[in-house]
C-alpha cells in the first residue's frame, strides 16, 4: 500500500469537545460534522464528539446525515441548508433534522410527513441575520413560522442564524445576536414559542458569551483549531490531524540541477533530494513549493526542492543523512517541531478551514485514541 496517509487523535477530538462544552455551558454543543468531518473522518469524529458531551450533530447535506445514521448514530442532526425536495421521504423516514426557509419547504415536508408522527416532526427555521447566504429575511420569516406552527404534522424546533464576521467584528455580530432576540420575542407576542435558539459557530461560542443561546454550533474548534489567533487562547485545543508519508527515493544532484515540473528552483550547491510519494491529487496544492512549503524529516524542517506534482514532490535535504522509508511530516507534530494548518494557511493565502478539508480521499485516515488503534 502507498505509504501516505492521515493520522486522527480521537482523543484530541474528545479533549477539544469536552472542553469546549465546559466553557459554552450551559448552553448545548452540537459538533458539526460536515465535509467529512473537515477532513477528519465523519463517522469516527462524530461518536467521539458524542461520547465526549456533544449533544448533537450538524451536516450539510443530506447524504452526509444518511452516513452519520447507516453507522447506527441515532443522536440528532441537523441539515445546515434546505434539503432538496427529492430527499424529503429519507429526511423524514431518518429523523434528520431540516432547516427551512422557505413557504414551499415548509409544505413539502409537511406533506412528506403525512399522518406518520404522533406529534410534529421538528424543524428549524433559519433567520437571515447578516449572512446574506442562506435563510429567510426577518420580515419573512414571520411567514414561515405561522406556516410551520399551524400545520400539526410540523413543530418549530429552533429558529437559528449564522454570522459571517464573528472573529473578527464583535459589533456586527452583537447586532446579529439581538436581532435574533427580537425575532424570538416577536413570534412569542403572537403566541408561537420557541423552544431552541442557536447562532453561535466557533469563534462566537468562545469569544462572545452573549451569542451562545441554547446551543452552539462548533467545526472548527473540536478539531483543535481556531478560526483566528486570538480567540480563547485560555483554552487548550488539540490539533487532531498530522499528514504523514515516508521518503520513497533519494538522489544526489549536483549544484544548479532544477528537479520536478518547470524547473522552477535551481539546488544552490550539490543536495540530495528526497521524492515523497504524496501531491496535489491528495490536497498538497501545487504552489506549496514556491511559497515556501516545508516538511518534516527526523524533527527537522528542510525545503520543498521543486513543484509540487500530482503524486509526488521532492524535498531539498541537503547533506542530511537520511533512508527510504523515513517519515516525512507535511502536518502535525515531528519532534519538538509542528507544522500547523494555520502556517499552510498563511503560506497559500487561505484559511485553515481549506487546508484540513482539502486532503482528498486517496489518503486513508488512520485513526488512534477513544478506543480505535
Amino acid at each position: 500500500m502507498r505509504p501516505s496517509w492521515i493520522e486522527i487523535d480521537l482523543d484530541a477530538v474528545a479533549h477539544n469537545v469536552a472542553t469546549i462544552a465546559d466553557a459554552v455551558a450551559p448552553a448545548a454543543l452540537w459538533a458539526v460534522v460536515k465535509a467529512d468531518a473537515y477532513g477528519h473522518g465523519d463517522v469516527p469524529v462524530a461518536e467521539a464528539a458524542l461520547r465526549s458531551g456533544a449533544a448533537g450533530l450538524a451536516v450539510a447535506l443530506v447524504e452526509e446525515a444518511v452516513r452519520l445514521r447507516e453507522a447506527g448514530i441515532d443522536a440528532p442532526v441537523l441539515l445546515l441548508s434546505e434539503p432538496d425536495p427529492s430527499d424529503l421521504d429519507v429526511v423524514v423516514r431518518l429523523g434528520i433534522v431540516p432547516t427551512v426557509y422557505r413557504l414551499e419547504t415548509v409544505a413539502r415536508i409537511a406533506d412528506a410527513v403525512g399522518e406518520r408522527p404522533a406529534s410534529g416532526f421538528a424543524v428549524h427555521l433559519k433567520v437571515d441575520t447578516g449572512m446574506h447566504r442562506v435563510g429567510a429575511a426577518p420580515t419573512e420569516a414571520f411567514a414561515v413560522a405561522r406556516a410551520v406552527a399551524a400545520d400539526r404534522r410540523l413543530s418549530l424546533g429552533a429558529i437559528w442564524t449564522h454570522f459571517p464576521v464573528s472573529e473578527a467584528d464583535g459589533d456586527y455580530t452583537l447586532r446579529q445576536v439581538r436581532a435574533l432576540g427580537r425575532f424570538k420575542d416577536a413570534l412569542a407576542a403572537e403566541g408561537i414559542e420557541v423552544p431552541v435558539v442557536h447562532a453561535a459557530n466557533t469563534a462566537a461560542s468562545l469569544a462572545i458569551p452573549a451569542s451562545r443561546f441554547d446551543l452552539v454550533r462548533v467545526g472548527l474548534g473540536i478539531y483543535g483549531l481556531r478560526p483566528a489567533p486570538g480567540i480563547a487562547t485560555d483554552l487548550e485545543l488539540r490539533p487532531a490531524m498530522r499528514v504523514v508519508s515516508h521518503i520513497s527515493y533519494l538522489r544526489r544532484l549536483p549544484a544548479g540541477a532544477r528537479p520536478s515540473y518547470g524547473r522552477v528552483r535551481e539546488l544552490a550547491a550539490a543536495s540530495t533530494v528526497a521524492t515523497v510519494p504524496i501531491g496535489y491529487a491528495d490536497g498538497v496544492p501545487r504552489r506549496y513549493g514556491p511559497t515556501g512549503g516545508e516538511v518534516l524529516i527526523g524533527g527537522r524542517r528542510f525545503p520543498m526542492a521543486g513543484t509540487v506534482t500530482m503524486d509526488q514532490l521532492v524535498v531539498d535535504i541537503g547533506d542530511t543523512d537520511a533512508a527510504v522509508g523515513d517519515e516525512v511530516v507535511l502536518l502535525g507534530r515531528q519532534g519538538d517541531d509542528e507544522i500547523t494548518a494555520e502556517e499552510w494557511a498563511q503560506r497559500l493565502d487561505t484559511i485553515n478551514y481549506e487546508v484540513v478539508t482539502r486532503f482528498g480521499p486517496r489518503l486513508p485516515r488512520r485513526y488512534r485514541g477513544a478506543n480505535r488503534e
